[in-house]
């Protein structure tokens, strides 16, 4: 255990003599990651001379929460101040990525240097063919084959060198335009904030010479995780399987190299002081005076009287929004998932992927349809004792007999005692809903008009096996004293009317088909228009 262990709140960097410095790099061995945010923890080993030590250790996150910083020491050393500063000595002020687009550049600027060079040359050739045009002398001119022989050569050199010529301009211009992107990507890299690293000067007291494990951690607010899941069903005789995944990231600017991994469901900067309620106010709201020369004083008076009590009530409002807010995302307390592996993350703020847990779900499985608003079955995997698997609400990547079917959403927020996941439309479960034109009539009675309508459904398992499904429909539900629904016929589903949701439990063995029947009339005056009846 340290004897010696010190948190620090911030510090000055006053005073302090630098020619008395030593440098030791921080070797990051743990980082836990919370939804927003991180707790790096770091170790070197130092040689300290007795009295006092100044070691200014690197390799530390260039944005860091100095009220977090704790420096433990050992073998009775003392630590007397700490100070985070940026490291602006360092040429490492660009990200990952952008450092590789710069390298890129460099590279690519030297290979047109060389382009560059040769065209030059090839102009230089030219230019002497061109300046030795004169093919006969002061003393008489050539012959006929010496011309010819003069003139073929120049040809073929001629265009030999033209020919490289324009290879080069083409290779030129090639590289000119992937330079010209590279540049673009570079300053869009250099838009993104990217954290370079920091330092930390630490001041320690020794009453020997010593060796010590130092450990420091601190937090950093560049780096946090996000929840997805695999669903694979392979089966539906079998237990559904859930992946549990964490999409992790940081730009805390410092690399991650084989770092110990633990995954946090808390988070720190939702803050942990308890709300306190206050007197809600309420009183009744003046009227607004109009402004005359008679009443100016008094709406003067009366507004900030108004705008001070909507401020209250405003107020109230966000404080409980607040609570509701902790209180569902962490309940008190967070869960954390240890990782066996050593992971690398780099600091570019792209997503790693880091899995966590396996669950293997005790699942019911059903099929659903609402063929008013979709013509497909769905089948969903349905999980009671799901409270246990400390999930956030996240992304769900959903596997079905093997195959990818699509992307799905797990909102623990507003799932009660059951959890549904939708594995995906199922073609050999056919459903159809139609309007019954025989059972659909219009007809005037009095001052009113009466409109009944009437649909059927059909539901067939082509599956091998039998099937439950859930068939959704509604009847609509009045908005207005003038417009009165009746003559409701269920077909033995379940209706809700408070909703009109109509609702069918049905079990088909395979190759059966079940027919289902509902109607209703509505009745509102003449001269009116209805929305929305069908």
């Amino acid at each position: 255990m340290y004897k010696n262990t010190i948190v620090i709140a911030g510090f000055l960097l006053a005073g302090i003599d630098v020619s008395a410095r030593t440098e030791q790099k921080l070797h990051i061995e743990n980082a836990t990651i919370f939804l927003h945010g991180a707790q790096l923890t770091s170790t070197a080993k130092v040689r300290l001379q007795k009295g006092e030590n100044e070691i200014v250790f690197t390799n530390v996150a260039g944005h860091i929460n100095t009220g977090s910083i704790t420096v433990n020491a050992g073998n009775g050393a003392v630590v007397e101040s700490v100070v985070f500063q940026k490291n602006y000595l360092t040429n490492d002020v660009l990200s990952p990525r952008a450092n590789e687009i710069k390298d890129s550049l460099e590279i690519l600027e030297g290979s047109r240097n060389l382009v560059k060079n040769k065209i030059a040359t090839i102009n230089e050739q030219i230019a002497v063919l061109q300046g030795n045009r004169k093919v006969g002398g002061d003393q008489g001119g050539l012959s006929v084959a010496e011309l010819t022989k003069m003139l073929d050569l120049i040809a073929a050199r001629m265009e030999g060198y033209l020919n490289q010529k324009q290879k080069q301009e083409d290779q030129l211009k090639k590289t000119d335009e992937y330079v010209k992107r590279l540049k673009q990507q570079l300053d869009e890299e250099s838009r993104k904030g990217y954290q370079p690293g920091g330092q930390l000067l630490v001041k320690l007291h020794a009453s020997d010479a010593v060796s010590n494990d130092i450990v420091i951690s601190y937090t950093v607010p560049n780096a946090g995780w996000t929840p997805v899941y695999d669903i694979r069903v392979d089966d539906i005789a079998k237990p559904a399987g859930l992946f549990y995944k964490a999409n992790v990231y940081q730009n805390s600017g410092v690399q991650w190299d084989n770092v110990h991994l633990t995954i946090s469901t808390g988070n720190p900067n939702e803050g942990v002081q308890a709300p306190v309620i206050q007197p809600w106010y309420i009183s009744f709201l003046q009227p607004y005076a109009a402004y005359n020369r008679t009443n100016s004083y008094a709406k003067e008076n009366v507004m900030p009287a108004a705008v001070a009590i909507r401020g209250n009530r405003a107020l109230a409002d966000a404080e409980t929004a607040m609570g509701e807010h902790v209180v569902v995302d962490n309940g008190g307390v967070a869960t954390t998932f240890d990782i066996d592996l050593p992971y690398t993350i780099p600091s570019d703020g792209k997503q790693n992927l880091v899995a966590m847990k396996k669950y293997d779900l005790a699942a019911s499985y059903r099929y659903y349809a609402v063929p008013r608003m979709d013509k497909d079955a769905f089948l969903q995997a349905q999980v009671t004792e799901w409270h246990e698997l400390n999930l956030i609400s996240g992304k769900t990547n959903i596997f079905y007999e093997g195959t990818y079917v699509g992307e799905g959403y797990i909102d623990v927020r507003n799932t009660s005692d059951t959890l549904t996941f939708s594995l995906g439309r199922d073609k050999k479960v056919v459903v159809r809903r139609e309007l019954d034109k025989k059972r659909c009539s219009a007809q005037t009675i009095g001052f009113n008009i009466k409109e009944s309508y009437a649909y059927s459904i059909s539901v067939r398992n082509t599956r091998r096996n039998s099937i439950n499904i859930v068939i959704d429909d509604q009847v609509p539900v009045s908005a207005d004293k003038d417009i009165v629904v009746e003559s409701i016929e269920t077909g033995n589903a379940e209706h809700n009317e408070g909703n009109g949701i109509l609702k069918w439990n049905l079990t088909l063995k395979p190759n059966e088909t079940a027919n289902l029947k509902y109607g209703y009339t509505v009745k509102f005056p003449k001269g009116k228009q209805v929305a929305g009846l069908r």
